[in-house]
Order: C-alpha cells, then sequence, then structure tokens
C-alpha cells in the first residue's frame, strides 16, 4: 500500500514523500527544494530511491542537483523536456514507470497546457497532477496553449470520480474565491469551502481532493455546465461554443480580473 505525505516548500508548494511497506525507501514528486525533502528523510530513516517529475519550473525542479549530490546516482523520471537538465528518464503518455524503491507502477499521461510538455503520473487510484488540475482551480498557461490544458482537464475528467488528486500547490481557498464568482449558487461549493476554511484554520493542507469533488465545484472542469457557461459568456461578451472556448474565457477572467 502506498503511503503518500506532503512536504511543504517554500509558501505554498507541496512536494510528495512516496514510501511503502516495511519501509526504508522514498520517492519524492517534484522537490523544488532539497530541503524538506533531506530533512523529512533524516527525520523518518529513509534513503531516496528515485524522483518524478511532471513539468520544468523551477519550483518542481530546483532540488534536483543536490538531491543528485545526496544521493549518487538517483534516478529522476519525468516529460521530455531539455529544460529538465537532471533527467535520467524520460518519458511520455502510456508510459509505465516502477521507481526503484516502490512496488507501484505508475501509468504516464501526457497532460500539457500548463506547460507545453506537462505529464502526470497515475497508480491504485492517485494522480499526481502538478500544477495542470489544483484543488477548485487549475495552472496558468504558460509555454502551452488554452486549448491543450482543456482537452488535458477533459481527460482528468474521465478519470475515476474516486481518483485522489495531489496537486502541488496550496491554492485552494483563493481558487474556490473564483469559483464562487462562477457559480455563486452552487451548494456543493459552500460547503467545500467551509470545509476548506476549517481545515486551513488548523494549519492542515486541504489536498489531495477527489475527483468526484472536483467535477462538483471546479468550475474548469464544469465547463458543460449551463451556470458556468453563462458565467464565461458574461465575461467574454459573447456566445462561446465548446468546452475549449468556455474553459479559455474562465482561465482569461482568473488571469485579468481575480488573481
Amino acid at each position: 500500500m502506498l503511503s503518500i505525505r506532503p512536504l511543504p516548500a517554500f509558501d505554498d508548494n507541496y512536494i510528495w514523500l512516496l514510501t511503502e511497506p516495511p519501509g526504508g525507501d522514498a520517492v519524492v514528486v517534484d522537490p523544488g527544494d532539497e530541503d524538506p525533502v533531506l530533512e523529512a528523510l533524516a527525520v523518518a530513516g529513509l534513503r531516496l530511491t528515485a524522483v518524478l517529475v511532471t513539468h520544468h519550473h523551477g519550483d518542481h525542479v530546483g532540488g534536483l542537483d543536490e538531491l543528485r549530490q545526496a544521493f549518487p546516482g538517483l534516478p529522476v523520471i519525468g516529460p521530455r523536456d531539455a529544460r529538465i537538465r537532471a533527467l535520467t528518464q524520460s518519458v511520455g503518455e502510456g508510459d509505465q514507470v516502477q521507481p526503484p524503491g516502490l512496488n507501484t507502477r505508475f501509468r504516464v499521461l501526457e497532460v500539457p497546457g500548463h506547460t507545453a510538455s506537462h505529464i502526470a503520473f497515475l497508480a491504485d487510484g492517485a494522480l499526481f497532477c502538478g500544477d495542470t488540475l489544483f484543488a477548485g482551480g487549475c495552472g496558468r498557461v504558460f509555454d502551452g496553449t488554452f486549448a491543450q490544458l482543456s482537452a488535458s482537464l477533459r481527460r482528468i475528467a474521465g478519470l475515476d470520480p474516486t481518483t485522489r488528486c495531489y496537486c502541488a500547490h496550496e491554492y485552494t481557498l483563493a481558487n474556490l474565491g473564483f469559483a464562487r464568482w462562477v457559480e455563486p449558487e452552487n451548494p456543493a461549493l459552500r460547503a467545500r469551502t467551509q470545509t476548506a476554511e476549517t481545515t486551513r484554520a488548523a494549519g492542515l493542507p486541504t489536498v489531495p481532493s477527489s475527483l468526484a469533488e472536483e467535477l462538483a465545484t471546479n468550475p474548469f472542469l464544469r465547463t458543460g455546465e449551463p451556470g458556468v457557461i453563462a458565467a464565461a459568456e458574461r465575461f467574454a461578451g459573447h456566445p462561446l461554443v465548446g468546452h475549449a472556448a468556455v474553459f479559455t474565457a474562465l482561465r482569461q477572467w482568473k488571469d485579468t480580473k481575480y488573481d
């Protein structure tokens, strides 16, 4: 059974620490900073045996060089992207990955949009989605495209609703604030906001979330809902046809009017 633990980093990042019984070995996902990883390993008496990377941004890969110095020969598995210089294994759509130190095998999904080469790792009902999907929101579009990110989110929306989504940032309350602009009458969204506020007041992470929860409250996964379409059209000032058009209007709205 895969054990998954968040390691807070920077102001709002999460690095995910993965272990399996009987323990001793560990894998991390998106280590933007080496210090939280090294500290957690030392406290738990663990040895780092592999790293999984979803995309090239510095707050996801910034700790790679130091971790490879601390653990010579450390496998670093990530997307086909020359910008991630520390990679030892490049993977893409449909590849199966079993990181050293774990018995779990991950399926690689290509989910571009936030970046052109963004990937996610899926195993045992856990999706490590980097910055493609956030709790209550999604990533900005950088060197990908709006159409790509829309398609990637539609793909994630088609996974088993019980899937647990392990995103890489604690953006939930801000995301839900925007979602309530889009769907102010959504009762599931109101309830989720209250729960998230209580969780954060207690100093606890709001992630992972379930995909079912995202489908009920995340406007970027609800681009076929009449209320979401109407809100996006009000922002755009004209009718919108199709998921990608609605998504683009929502993302531009959040970029320009909310963030």
